[in-house]
């Protein structure tokens, strides 16, 4: 079943049979996936590779397209943005896809084995997880990392796109699915679900039969919409409400060009920070410099009365500005009584998703590193850098806020689970 066959409105009860024979398909697909060699998985993820480089005219027209509708429909900046490709883009989800073949198969690794006294060899071995359903928003990149990855990890992929970039991840799917093709695998191993209609968003979340596991990746109100009614386990990437606590013993300079860049090298994506918080024993002289940057890089700065003491164009903060994602040119801005104080506010504002510490105390960070609940937490480090590329993981799906089976980014390694093999010789148990 080709990913992408195109479907105009479905009646109810033909998106359900749709749906179903698409996810029959991916479980076929998912128990050949389970056994195939390493060599022949990357063969598929380099012609995917070759193809999105050789079809980038198409991919960028159905780009144009759907950045076009969006526009017309008012969609804001920020996820224009997200939703815009470019050369660049295009060649990093290529390169994506030939960093994800290099690195080694992960299936079938043995994770520990021992022998009992009784002389069985028991060993945890890796295994894919199945079918992976992933649901995701505005970004068309997506389609590569997410089909590049589950195909690495041995699993079949469902993919459901949002419907600003329907027909840029049609096109990106169409890629993968030529990789499949050329390397001889089915191409139901990757499948884009071939309507914008939500209601299929509603019956993948009840295929349990069909689907393994959820990886929504989007929005806040996406993942807890998600998270309340899904019938199948979900591993959540919820918002991004990342901070940079600047402490006392800061270096000024560094504490500049992290901060500036955590907010503004990229506003719209998950690792952009979203507040600063700077301990009042170095607010005097950083606040006004750290608030100035901000000013005239061109965000907006919400702050507490220390911060909008500093300049005259800082706005007051809201209580709600601290549990916000902007994903915006927008920042919260407070003062905090040392380091403890800002892991507090961290713990009880943030979304434990990524959040960073700059100092040149190792007792004060690593009183941060160990204290603050968050998939990622950095010392001296722009909290731009939560990303499985630049983790050396080739790519990411997202980054898990869950402390169940996978947290931080989510590569191929986590898209895994294990199975005790264990070999005797006729034992039996008395």
């Amino acid at each position: 079943m080709s990913a992408l066959n195109d479907s105009a409105d479905l009646t109810s009860a033909s998106l359900h049979d749709r749906m179903l024979a698409l996810g029959t398909a991916a479980r076929a697909a998912a128990a050949g996936l389970a056994t195939v060699p390493g060599p022949a998985k990357d063969r598929a993820l380099r012609a995917a590779a070759a193809a999105l480089r050789s079809r980038k005219a198409e991919i960028q027209a159905a780009n144009d397209r759907d950045v076009a509708a969006a526009a017309a429909r008012g969609l804001a900046g920020p996820m224009i943005e997200r939703l815009t490709l470019n050369d660049a883009r295009i060649e990093a989800m290529a390169k994506g896809l030939e960093d994800i073949a290099d690195f080694p198969d992960p299936i079938g690794t043995v994770l520990a084995e021992w022998t009992r006294p009784n002389g069985l060899l028991i060993q945890r071995v890796r295994v894919p997880l199945g079918v992976i359903g992933i649901i995701y928003e505005s970004r068309p990149n997506v389609t590569a990392d997410a089909g590049g990855l589950c195909l690495k990890s041995g699993n079949a992929a469902v993919l459901r796109g949002g419907s600003e970039s329907f027909h840029s991840s049609r096109a990106i799917a169409d890629c993968l699915v030529q990789g499949l093709r050329e390397a001889g695998l089915p191409e139901a191993a990757i499948q884009l679900v071939p309507t914008t209609d939500r209601a299929a968003v509603g019956e993948m979340l009840t295929m349990r039969d069909h689907i393994d596991v959820i990886v929504p990746r989007g929005g806040k109100s996406l993942i807890q919409r998600i998270a309340e009614e899904s019938r199948i386990p979900v591993i959540k990437h919820l918002d991004g409400n990342n901070t940079v606590y600047v402490d006392g013993a800061a270096d000024l300079e560094k504490a500049r060009k992290v901060v500036l860049n955590a907010k503004m090298r990229r506003t719209s994506i998950c690792g952009a920070a979203e507040t600063l918080l700077v301990d009042r024993r170095l607010a005097d002289s950083a606040l006004p410099v750290l608030v100035k940057d901000l000013l005239d890089a061109g965000c907006a700065v919400r702050g507490d009365a220390a911060a909008r003491a500093v300049d005259p164009r800082v706005t007051p903060v809201s209580p709600e500005d601290w549990d916000t994602e902007y994903l915006d040119a927008i920042i919260a801005c407070g003062v905090v009584d040392g380091v403890d104080a800002a892991v507090e506010h961290i713990n009880r504002h943030g979304s434990h998703h990524t959040d960073s510490i700059v100092t040149e105390d190792p007792a004060a960070a690593e009183r941060f590193l160990q204290r603050v609940d968050s998939g990622i937490v950095l010392w001296n480090a722009s909290t731009q850098f939560a990303d499985g590329g630049e983790f050396g993981m080739g790519a990411e799906i997202g980054i898990s806020t869950d402390k169940f089976h996978a947290r931080g980014p989510v590569g191929a390694e986590q898209l895994t689970s294990y199975k005790y093999v264990v070999r005797g010789d006729g034992q039996t148990r008395p």
